[in-house]
């Protein structure tokens, strides 16, 4: 009798597994394997609802504050940043500001979007920084210089 429920039991997770596999998109042979991968697609997930929540909260903060300064934020993501960028303006170079800023930072862009039409919007996954000494505020404040610089620019060449 118990040889009986064991495989029934073993049975039924053999199951369980094998659509967590397929879920996962797994093709781990080993349970143990299926499982790890069932964890690194879950971090992926988490990773997609956070830029999701974000790209949410800055649609609704463009179209509240259309006159607003331009909002930045960091969060760090495993050993990099997300960083998002909201401007109601755009001026030439701010792009590559940014970038350059990242740049001197030690981070690597590993993903990026980038809207410079009539508003300039960012998300940016900067990789692992070769700086140790690197936070969130380090970053949103060398962003945030980098839309200053490139701002005082484009007024210095309108005058």
């Amino acid at each position: 009798m118990m040889s009986r429920e064991r495989k029934k039991a073993a049975g039924g997770l053999h199951e369980k597994l094998q659509i967590l596999r397929s879920i996962s998109h797994s093709r781990a042979l080993s349970d143990t394997s299926i499982i790890l991968d069932a964890s690194e697609y879950i971090k992926e997930l988490k990773q997609k609802v956070v830029r999701l929540k974000q790209e949410i909260a800055f649609e609704e903060a463009g179209a509240l504050n259309q006159n607003s300064s331009p909002t930045v934020t960091v969060e760090t993501l495993g050993h990099g940043f997300l960083v998002n960028v909201f401007s109601d303006k755009s001026c030439p170079g701010l792009l590559v500001s940014i970038l350059e800023a990242f740049d001197e930072l030690g981070l690597s862009v590993l993903e990026a979007t980038a809207s410079c039409a009539d508003t300039f919007r960012l998300e940016a996954v900067g990789g692992e920084n070769q700086v140790g000494n690197v936070d969130e505020h380090v970053v949103k404040q060398a962003v945030l210089q980098a839309i200053r610089n490139c701002s005082e620019g484009g007024r210095q060449q309108e005058e």
